[in-house]
């Protein structure tokens, strides 16, 4: 819900929205409705102060080079959403460019809680699970998963499998299919530490 489309002006914010999102951030036609469904709140933000800005820096700072395929950002504030995020990675151990690497690989990482989401999640990996943060810069999706549903479960299965896959095979997958690949490994003679090199056609 966004209330605040209600009193936006059409000549004055409506429309120049519209038109910024259609000629300068190449979201096309065809696609605009679901991304104003998604984030209606684009319609009411100011082209000059905020989507512009906004688009510039996920194109020059971060390198995005299409953001229409995640215009939805173009909401949200560099100053108190992207910046604070690009850095907490930097806090944590990443370098500047890793995780500009992680945002342009996975975008939809400037949305997630830094209190909620990515500090319990970073804490589980590298204490409890004892991985290696490049890990994260090929695969920053590992934050979109579940830590109690998805993350903690599987890893612990691993663990006592004795089997260490790669973090997209191993959260990537449905139940059964990572069951299945765990059999698999524990049943084939390839050593216990099982990275990319099981692939996820097994």
């Amino acid at each position: 819900m966004c209330p605040e489309i209600l009193t936006a002006g059409i000549s004055i914010t409506l429309r120049p929205a519209v038109t910024f999102l259609l000629r300068e951030a190449l979201v096309t036609g065809e696609k605009l409705p679901g991304i104003l469904r998604r984030r209606p709140r684009l319609l009411t933000k100011c082209v000059e102060k905020n989507l512009r800005p906004t688009l510039y820096f996920l194109q020059s700072t971060i390198g995005i080079e299409d953001v229409s395929k995640c215009a939805t950002l173009l909401s949200c504030s560099v100053e108190t959403k992207f910046i604070p995020r690009l850095d907490y990675l930097q806090r944590i151990g990443f370098s500047r460019r890793d995780a500009k690497v992680m945002f342009r690989r996975f975008p939809s990482l400037f949305c997630y809680s830094i209190e909620e989401n990515l500090e319990p999640k970073f804490d589980y990996f590298v204490v409890e699970m004892g991985r290696e943060l490049k890990e994260l810069i090929v695969f920053p999706q590992y934050f979109s998963f579940s830590l109690e549903n998805r993350i903690k479960p599987r890893h612990k299965m691993c663990v006592e499998k004795g089997v260490c896959l790669s973090l997209p095979v191993m959260l990537k997958s449905h139940e059964s299919r990572f069951r299945d690949r765990l059999e698999v490994c524990c049943s084939s003679s390839m050593p216990n530490l099982v990275s990319d090199m099981v692939s996820e056609d097994l």
